[in-house]
């Protein structure tokens, strides 16, 4: 009896050491929570008909809907314009406006004819009512009298930047269905190249702005057609365009955190500032993981 009692013990003692030895051995290993899983956003549905967003400096994309398709630039043309004056004209040139650049059909600065303002002046009727007749006047002013001058040199820029499916026929976007096209990537492309030049984002970012003209004596209010200013945080540009042709198209950037995203959404209906700023989103929650 005494000897079953003592083989008993043993076996016991044994099992409970053989227990503890593999409960040191392997020991167990909690599971991932949901919450230490990182997970990236999921892009936004854009119903824009071709669309980019694009990280300026680096030129890095983090979101493309058929961003290299053909597209009417209609007044994103502009952002070229702007670029071409600012690396040809000094902004306290005084301009003389010819009669070639009054009574231009579409968006206006009200130009007459013998106006006189600063180029500087100019650029901010150009960027703010996006006036197809200061488009005019920029290029004569800029050409020196050689509209067309001005235009090769705008085609020249948007080469060297990299916009190698743009081509301009004028400087303010007006319809010309077979010489005057780009495409969302070459927007984002030419918008990355013109903040990188000095006094661009001074012209792009300003949400409201009184033109003043040396020969009238009250100057024309403006407020930027680029909404976004005044209602997305940190939003610092860029240029709004709509013809038939092109549709509602918009380039739209802003800094965040020392960020700098660019946004393009071509032929986006009434959509076009709820895609912009819902890929703004999208970049700047993705670079925050």
């Amino acid at each position: 009896m005494k000897l079953l009692r003592f083989v008993a013990l043993f076996c016991w003692l044994g099992m409970s050491l053989f227990a503890i030895s593999v409960g040191f051995a392997a020991p167990v290993v909690p599971a991932a929570t949901p919450s230490t899983i990182a997970v990236n956003p999921a892009p936004p549905a854009i119903s824009s008909e071709t669309a980019i967003l694009m990280v300026a400096g680096t030129k890095q994309i983090l979101y493309e809907k058929d961003s290299h398709k053909i597209m009417y630039p209609a007044s994103t043309t502009k952002m070229m314009t702007l670029i071409t004056a600012l690396k040809r004209a000094k902004l306290d040139e005084t301009v003389v406006v010819a009669p070639a650049a009054v009574g231009i059909e579409g968006s206006s600065l009200e130009l007459r004819m013998l106006d006189r303002l600063s180029l500087r002046e100019l650029l901010f009727g150009l960027m703010l009512a996006s006036g197809n007749d200061a488009a005019h006047a920029v290029a004569e002013h800029v050409g020196r009298g050689s509209y067309k001058q001005f235009i090769a040199w705008m085609n020249e820029d948007a080469e060297k930047i990299g916009a190698l499916r743009t081509h301009f026929s004028n400087p303010h976007g007006l319809p010309d269905p077979i010489n005057h096209f780009t495409t969302a990537y070459d927007l984002a492309m030419i918008a990355d190249a013109g903040f990188k030049i000095a006094g661009f984002e001074q012209f792009v970012a300003q949400p409201y702005h009184t033109v003043m003209f040396q020969n009238r004596a009250k100057g024309i209010p403006l407020v930027n057609t680029n909404t976004l200013l005044m209602t997305y945080p940190g939003a610092n540009g860029v240029k709004t365009g709509v013809t038939r042709a092109a549709g509602r198209c918009l380039v739209a950037s802003a800094r965040r955190n020392g960020v700098l995203l660019i946004a393009v959404v071509l032929n986006g209906g009434d959509s076009r500032f709820k895609d912009s700023a819902a890929l703004l989103d999208y970049g700047f929650r993705r670079l925050a993981k």
